[in-house]
């Protein structure tokens, strides 16, 4: 496979090179490209979380926010239950 980086792109790999942290060219690429990678990944796992989310609460199973004061008493509600977890955790230590 060919590539067309513009000269931008093409600086950017020399300073990487320069810089130590890339020996070659094709070793800057392969590192954007896993980061690419992960980065689609991640966006197809939170895509699906969403599509989980829908349809969770079109099964009535969500909860409607609809005020700050709700959000907040939500929130403290999530950061208790943490709370609770992280101090059973360490009980159990």
């Amino acid at each position: 496979m060919e590539l067309q980086l513009t000269e931008d792109q093409k600086a950017f790999i020399r300073q990487g090179i320069e810089s130590g942290r890339y020996g070659r060219e094709e070793d800057a690429v392969r590192d954007a490209m896993a980061l690419w990678e992960r980065r689609e990944r991640r966006r197809v796992e939170i895509l699906a979380a969403v599509d989980q989310s829908e349809a969770s609460f079109v099964r009535g199973e969500g909860r409607r926010i609809t005020t700050p004061e709700e959000a907040a008493q939500f929130a403290e509600g999530i950061k208790q239950r943490g709370r609770a977890r992280l101090d059973a955790l360490e009980d159990s230590r």
